[in-house]
């Protein structure tokens, strides 16, 4: 299969099977690396080729619909569930904790299996890399239960980054909210997001985490969102959260002229529950 057409009406694969929410661009290109995408019947050899929407397209077997309108979801993870869509251990996925006929959507970023609170998902692979990029600068705010002794002065040096086992870590604000026992319960707003990082940064204090929580990813809060629970933020707010650092978002056609386009709301799971409210109340420690 060659690419031999170029015109403003097409767009490379991987950014148009990014936006249909199969993956972000960079995973989509080790789809193709590995003969995972079939255009037309032909397995698919090059990221460079361009695709029109008119084409069938599969992906590991499983045809793909078109990009559909941006959408963005929040969900309550719970401790227990890895942020990947199948896990060669067998453990319970994100993706398996959500509603039955919930849209294909991808993670913004990761929390590992320990880490509870607000993950973002969706149907748009480019938000989703753009939201996980460093360079955009989007905090991300955590509430975390350590073990161990340690004062403001003391959390103020990770204001200067911190190099932990061989991984330098950006400046990461830390306040300590309150002492329980032998725990304190810090607030920290780190805009990096590398692997594990704010559980290394009090770690290099002397700290051992016990419960990490993260309530909040750029201005979108978790909230009172129950645990195990997903709402969609309305098109308005996603919008003005993240259209600077996204403008496509700027362009999203109002619930009312879109509803159709969306598709059937989807329905929870036997015996849990959606939430159908975005609120912006703030949470406190547990």
């Amino acid at each position: 299969m060659t690419d031999d057409t170029d015109t403003s009406s097409t767009e490379r694969i991987a950014k148009y099977l990014a936006r249909a929410g199969v993956a972000s661009r960079r995973e989509v290109e080790r789809m193709i690396e590995d003969g995972r995408v079939i255009v037309d019947g032909e397995k698919l050899s090059t990221p460079a080729f361009k695709v029109s929407g008119s084409e069938t397209i599969t992906v590991d077997g499983k045809p793909v619909r078109p990009p559909q309108q941006t959408r963005l979801w929040r969900f309550h993870k719970p401790v227990g569930l890895v942020t990947t869509n199948t896990d060669p251990e067998g453990r319970p996925t994100v993706f398996s904790a959500l509603p039955a006929r919930f849209p294909r959507c991808v993670t913004v970023g990761r929390l590992d299996l320990n880490t509870e609170g607000l993950l973002l998902l969706t149907n748009d692979g480019e938000l989703a890399r753009t939201l996980e990029l460093p360079a955009t600068g989007l905090k991300r705010t955590y509430r975390a239960r350590a073990f161990g002794a340690v004062d403001q002065p003391q959390l103020n040096t990770l204001l200067d980054g911190v190099t932990y086992e061989g991984v330098t870590y950006r400046s990461i604000r830390a306040r300590l909210v309150k002492r329980t026992g032998a725990n304190a319960w810090i607030e920290m707003t780190l805009t990096e997001g590398k692997k594990r990082e704010a559980r290394r940064a009090l770690e290099s204090l002397g700290l051992r985490v016990s419960r990490l929580i993260r309530t909040a990813y750029g201005p979108i809060k978790l909230d009172d969102l129950p645990v195990g629970e997903v709402d969609e933020v309305p098109t308005e707010d996603l919008a003005a959260a993240f259209g600077k650092v996204h403008p496509p978002l700027n362009a999203l056609k109002s619930p009312a002229s879109s509803q159709s386009r969306q598709g059937p709301v989807p329905q929870p799971r036997k015996g849990a529950r959606v939430a159908r409210k975005h609120k912006n109340r703030r949470e406190t420690p547990r």
